[in-house]
């Protein structure tokens, strides 16, 4: 059975970046937990590079992502691993999700297959930090845990024909 690990990635400090974090707290204990691994990974960038390597199959990340849509906006998109081995290391208390996956590579773990769930947001707190999700941001968690939940489903679905046809 494909193994799956939904990551809430994310710093509660500012603003919109707890985007990912808020997420996996709306999916954990969930119907999802029995389908998937959900786990807050927050600011560990170690942990989650660990986690990769840990045998999963599929992992989809959560996370606030600028790229250029409304506040709000959710958007999936499957991540490349970059060739830039600059950045490779990554600090315990920081999370760069590219430097996590190179990361992952430089360990010599096969990285899964990535999606992000990313959502567009209006404040990374700034200067002075936030701790609150802006109102669009705040408005699109539970749409973002129905469409986890719903890639779920469809991964899961994809493994159960494949696995038919075999």
């Amino acid at each position: 059975m494909t193994r799956i690990l939904v990551a809430g990635i994310g710093n509660i400090f500012r603003g919109d970046d707890a985007f990912g974090v808020e997420v996996a707290r709306a999916l954990a204990g969930g119907v999802l937990a029995r389908e998937a691994d959900v786990v807050d990974f927050g600011i560990r960038g170690v942990d989650l590079a660990f986690a990769l390597t840990d045998g999963y199959d599929i992992a989809i990340l959560v996370d606030a992502a600028p790229r250029g849509e409304e506040p709000g906006t959710l958007s999936v998109v499957e991540p490349q691993i970059g060739d830039d081995e600059d950045e490779a290391i990554v600090s315990a208390h920081d999370l760069d999700p590219a430097s996590v996956l190179r990361s992952v590579a430089q360990m010599g773990g096969p990285c899964p297959r990535l999606l992000l769930v990313a959502c567009e947001p209006l404040t990374l707190g700034g200067d002075d930090g936030a701790m609150a999700l802006s109102a669009p941001v705040a408005a699109a968690v539970a749409p973002a845990a129905r469409l986890v939940e719903r890639l779920v489903a469809s991964l899961r679905e994809a493994d159960s024909n494949r696995r038919s046809f075999q």
